[in-house]
């Protein structure tokens, strides 16, 4: 399944890091390790970010997207699956909803 991933960067460590030479050299190593989908830079609330698209097997597969943003750059990192227009027409809507035809919202 395809995961978004939402990578926020906190002021420091990575300011350190960026004057210090290391940022770019830690965040290939982590591309090159996870190997997403895609990855794109931005900012995010006011702080440096990333968004990533990864194929991600089962849950144990997690840890090994994320731990290296943890760990390297204190980041914050936020994940949602993530559906193509296929997998939404497999999930057959129109049979769930015949399902729950019989709950009225109030």
């Amino acid at each position: 399944m395809r995961m978004l991933v939402n990578v926020i960067f906190p002021i420091e460590p990575f300011n350190s890091m960026a004057r210090n030479g290391t940022a770019g050299e830690i965040i290939s190593r982590v591309i090159d390790d996870i190997k997403p989908e895609s990855i794109y830079f931005s900012e995010q609330d006011g702080h440096r970010g990333a968004i990533m698209v990864v194929e991600v097997p089962d849950a144990a597969a997690i840890p090994s997207i994320v731990e290296p943003w943890f760990l390297n750059f204190e980041a914050n990192c936020e994940f949602r699956i993530a559906m193509t227009p296929d997998d939404l027409m497999r999930a057959n809507l129109t049979k769930l909803a015949e399902k729950w035809s019989d709950v009225h919202v109030i």
